[in-house]
């Protein structure tokens, strides 16, 4: 199997270029450093210098390929702003579709997310809910896979899946809070009462590659870890895999909304990134909760991973590389 991936250099794209790696397959990955500064190539893997948002030589490299992953994306961050966003996650993606499309390429596997969806007021939700994006990552997620159903419809052989926030060994994005934990700086908001829905980089792999092997064209998945936890339990699960005390202070949300807005304008003032913003308080305020029942029941994922366990081999890796002490 020939496969053409983006996003190989990022946490999630990385993890599925070992994944495919391992089952044998040829891989062309596209970056947007010179190859020179990747990992480097194997017999199996080739690295391409290009970038989605910008056609050039890497739209020839999908000649045959039979199959493409599309993981390159951008989470939330401070300064970015939502054209940015729409840039990357839009039109990169019609781009890398289209070209595919003119390549002949046999099977599509999209790495969208379940932020799409917007928060849980109850239940967990499930790939039928409605769209209900509230920030500029999730509008330029959610129009992206407007934008690939679209295509999926009129044939193009697409899958998407839908990885719910995932950690794990190799993760810097939430690396800063494991050290705010650690070192005491963390406080929680509301009492740490809302919902997120960690998965395991393990489980969230095995749960894409299932997709890309047994999924059905046109067809969403949603990857996530057994169950959803409050924030207080997570924090805590991740307190005990550091062996540190759970944090106990506890701030209203219109509080520290309001000191983000400051500290936000500070850092566009100065350039300098901000210790919190207003999307962090949003995270840790809004409840996240999603069914992976449909991925059971046509693909066969189920978790494997618990929270302790995959927090704890998490921690492992972060002290084994100097990013704990």
């Amino acid at each position: 199997m020939n496969v053409f991936l983006t996003g190989g250099t990022g946490f999630v794209g990385g993890a599925l270029l070992q994944a495919l790696l391992s089952q044998g397959a040829a891989v062309t990955a596209l970056t947007r450093r010179s190859p020179s500064q990747v990992n480097p190539s194997t017999p199996l893997l080739r690295w391409v210098e290009g970038d989605v948002t910008q056609p050039g030589q890497w739209t020839s490299q999908l000649t045959d390929h039979e199959v493409v992953v599309h993981a390159a994306g951008r989470l939330g961050a401070f300064g970015i702003s939502e054209a940015e966003y729409v840039e990357l996650h839009v039109e990169g993606t019609r781009r890398l579709m289209e070209a595919a499309g003119e390549a002949g390429v046999s099977r599509i596997l999209y790495v969208s997310s379940p932020g799409v969806l917007g928060p849980t007021v109850e239940k967990p939700k499930s790939e039928e809910a409605p769209y209900g994006p509230t920030n500029p990552y999730e509008r330029s997620k959610a129009a992206a896979e407007k934008l690939v159903l679209e295509m999926a419809s009129t044939g193009a052989p697409i899958i998407i899946v839908r990885p719910e926030f995932l950690y794990g060994p190799g993760d810097l994005h939430v690396l800063g809070l494991f050290q705010a934990v650690a070192t005491k700086r963390f406080f929680f908001v509301n009492g740490g009462r809302s919902y997120c829905h960690p998965t395991f980089i393990e489980d969230g792999v095995r749960g894409m590659m299932l997709a890309l092997e047994n999924g059905r064209a046109g067809e969403i998945y949603q990857i996530a870890g057994e169950k959803s936890v409050t924030f207080h339990q997570f924090i805590a699960a991740m307190a005990e895999a550091m062996a540190v005390q759970v944090p106990r202070l506890s701030l209203p949300r219109p509080l520290v909304y309001a000191g983000a807005a400051v500290l936000e304008f500070a850092g566009q003032l100065t350039g300098i990134t901000p210790p919190l913003t207003r999307s962090a308080v949003d995270f840790f305020s809004t409840s996240y909760r999603f069914s992976w029942a449909k991925a059971n029941e046509e693909l066969g994922y189920r978790p494997q991973v618990s929270l302790g366990d995959g927090l704890r081999r998490t921690v492992a890796w972060y002290r084994e590389n100097g990013y704990l002490t």
